[in-house]
């Protein structure tokens, strides 16, 4: 999973940033993002979650949720960039 986010986060720059959050180091954000599994990818827009995916993920399932938004973001507002 994280050689495919990384790709893309060098892909598409500009409208999306890519972190990776240590769970133990940073309990607040976990309970803010109400992550239950490790790992879980949440994919945030304005600081607010719009989708997520937990546990293990297959490459196009984490392509398709973030290309939707990638799309969708486009289409919208060229401002908002997501963060994964």
């Amino acid at each position: 999973m994280e050689s495919l986010l990384a790709n893309l986060a060098r892909k598409e720059r500009d409208r999306l940033r890519v972190s990776r959050v240590d769970v133990d180091e940073h309990p607040e954000l976990v309970v803010r993002l109400d992550v239950t599994e490790v790992p879980t990818l949440v994919l945030l827009a304005g600081r607010k979650p719009v989708a997520r995916l937990e546990g293990r993920s297959s490459a196009p399932r984490i392509e398709r949720m973030i290309g939707r938004h990638l799309d969708a973001a486009k289409r919208g507002n060229p401002d908002r960039s997501l963060l994964a």
